[in-house]
């Protein structure tokens, strides 16, 4: 018979685990780094090359050029007081309509001072168009106070203003008024509105 060996192997020793260098302040500057590269210059730049590309006119600030010259934006209300123009939503940016200080009044509905504008508003606007009903958007601001486009009732509310003195019909305004007219988007989103410096533009191009 062959004798048992009782020896037994020894357990091979643990390996100690290998020290990582691993600092949570350099992978947070690696990760602002890249996202700062990809997603706050990257993105935006190859977003802007596309949309100028597919949409150049709306990319480049839906300018308006007349002669060579860049006189509005149709994203930008103007101030339009003379009664051969038509006028836009009163604006409370800045000194009204500074692109530099958009925003709205702030006042609350029960503010005398907003009270006090808005029926002079309408009082003076009842006077030119007597026994019709002044549009809201004529007397109240929007919330940038830049607001380009006015309702299609405000634009007809001022036709009869803007036609005696234009020295043309009614008739004739109105007219440029319904091409003008651009309907919700989809059919669904927002409401029809009327552009008013591409309607005082076309109306100027019409007396010529």
């Amino acid at each position: 018979m062959h004798a048992v060996s009782t020896s037994t192997v020894a357990p091979a020793a643990a390996v100690p685990p290998t020290a990582v260098d691993h600092a949570p302040w350099k992978t947070a500057i690696r990760f602002t780094l890249v996202t700062t590269l990809l997603l706050g210059l990257g993105y935006p730049l190859f977003l802007t090359a596309v949309a100028s590309f597919l949409f150049p006119h709306q990319a480049a600030g839906s300018l308006i050029l007349r002669n060579g010259q860049v006189i509005g934006s149709e994203l930008l209300a103007q101030s339009f007081t003379a009664d051969r123009y038509f006028h836009p939503r009163p604006s409370a940016a800045g000194n009204g309509y500074d692109a530099t200080s958009s925003g709205g009044s702030n006042l609350a509905q029960s503010n005398t001072k907003l009270v006090q504008r808005i029926q002079g508003d309408i009082d003076k606007l009842s006077k030119e168009n007597p026994g019709k009903p002044v549009p809201i958007d004529l007397v109240t601001t929007s919330g940038s106070g830049l607001d380009p486009d006015i309702t299609p009732d405000a634009a007809f509310f001022q036709a009869p203003r803007v036609a005696h003195a234009r020295g043309l019909s009614e008739e004739q305004v109105r007219l440029v008024i319904q091409q003008h007219i651009t309907q919700r988007q989809l059919g669904v989103l927002g409401e029809p509105r009327v552009n008013v410096l591409a309607l005082n533009l076309d109306l100027d191009q019409l007396a010529k």
